[in-house]
């Protein structure tokens, strides 16, 4: 009689990206996080998830870590169409749809909290001038309805104003942990309006939250400490860009400095996670470690890392310590089975520019598993 060999089992690579890891109270499986990713895909006058959110994010349930879309915190946050919030009792349902699936799959995942300050427009906003720390136009874009528009100069926020954001802040956590999040991200990062509070070009304030570092931090520190209040032990994941490039954030050795005082001070707040977006790059070049490392010496908790990282670049900056696990966007966009691509050596599958903010399945959902 004939013998049938069994098929055999599929190599697994050993890399530093798939040894687990204990972030924040949760425990990881692997080090391959997926980056926040806006997509555009909220197309209802709620702003609320749907089930195409719920399947998206159930598809990349493999990832050690999920950090959502940036979400916004409030009606007054929303710079960006079609980006679902978290302030309202449709959008949290749709949130815990999507909660729901990620965790029956076995996936963690956290929640981004967004708030785009004065690079908004007023057609998101009723006609309203959006609002900054100061007034001042960040010369920034902004994508409405009508397509990409030149920001406003802003109303500068009154300091009523200010503490009414921090505690959007606090109730978006709220509302977070009630949608079954397993935690939240606080996105300060880029052009929005955290940054904004954080950059002297654009900062001019002379009360307190302007006027020196310090002062500067504070609404970041206050927004970390209201959003605390929502998790027990460490919950709250901070992302930052301190060398996120062009106009006013172009960033020099004064701006450095000051995110190099902030990080230290942070490890005074119960923070769960430092997540750094790394400077552009090149085709075709690596990070520089040494960009990341500068922050990772500052800092006591973990460290992820992001921006223009692959495999082979990712398992480096795990292996030599400069983080603890490495956030990829682009990459899951287009494999919703990265881990399992990177654990087998499987080709990586490229992504259509044309679909990453069109709306509907294509290019969101209908990505196939490699082999």
């Amino acid at each position: 009689m004939p013998t049938h060999m069994p098929t055999p089992l599929p190599t697994v690579l050993p890399q530093p990206l798939l040894r687990g890891l204990d972030l924040g109270g949760l425990r990881l499986p692997n080090r391959v996080v997926m980056a926040p990713t806006t997509r555009a895909r909220a197309t209802n006058s709620a702003l609320a998830p749907t089930e195409l959110h719920a399947v998206h994010y159930g598809q990349r349930a493999g990832a050690g870590l999920i950090v959502t879309e940036g979400t916004w915190v409030s009606e007054r946050a929303i710079g960006f169409i079609d980006v679902p919030g978290v302030y309202s009792e449709e959008q949290v349902a749709g949130w815990r749809r999507v909660t729901d699936v990620v965790h029956a799959l076995g996936g963690r995942i956290v929640q981004q909290l967004w708030h785009t300050g004065a690079a908004s427009h007023p057609d998101h906003l009723g006609g309203e001038t959006p609002f900054g720390p100061s007034a001042v136009d960040p010369r920034e874009r902004s994508f409405t309805a009508s397509g990409f528009k030149e920001t406003v100069t802003p109303r500068e926020m009154t300091l009523a104003e200010v503490e009414w954001t921090v505690e959007e802040f606090r109730v978006a956590s709220y509302n977070a942990r009630r949608a079954g999040f397993d935690g939240v991200e606080i996105g300060a990062l880029g052009v929005f309006l955290l940054a904004q509070f954080l950059n002297p070009r654009l900062n001019r304030r002379t009360d307190a939250y302007g006027g020196d570092r310090a002062r500067r931090r504070r609404l970041l520190l206050d927004v970390v400490d209201a959003a605390s209040d929502a998790w027990p032990g460490r919950g709250v994941g901070v992302r930052l860009s301190p060398y996120w490039d062009g106009g006013f954030f172009t960033p020099d050795a004064s701006t450095l400095a000051d995110f190099d005082e902030l990080v230290t001070a942070l490890n005074d707040r119960p923070v769960a996670y430092l997540h750094l977006r790394g400077p552009d790059l090149a085709a075709g070049d690596a990070p520089d470690l040494e960009v990341f490392a500068r922050y990772r010496r500052r800092f006591a908790g973990p460290v992820i890392v992001n921006n223009g990282f692959g495999q082979d670049s990712a398992n480096a900056a795990v292996a030599a310590d400069v983080a603890d696990a490495v956030s990829f966007a682009t990459h899951f966009v287009a494999n919703p089975d990265l881990v399992s691509r990177f654990a087998l050596g499987r080709e990586l599958a490229a992504g259509d520019p044309a679909t990453y903010y069109r709306g509907g399945a294509e290019g969101y959902v209908d990505q196939p598993a490699a082999g």
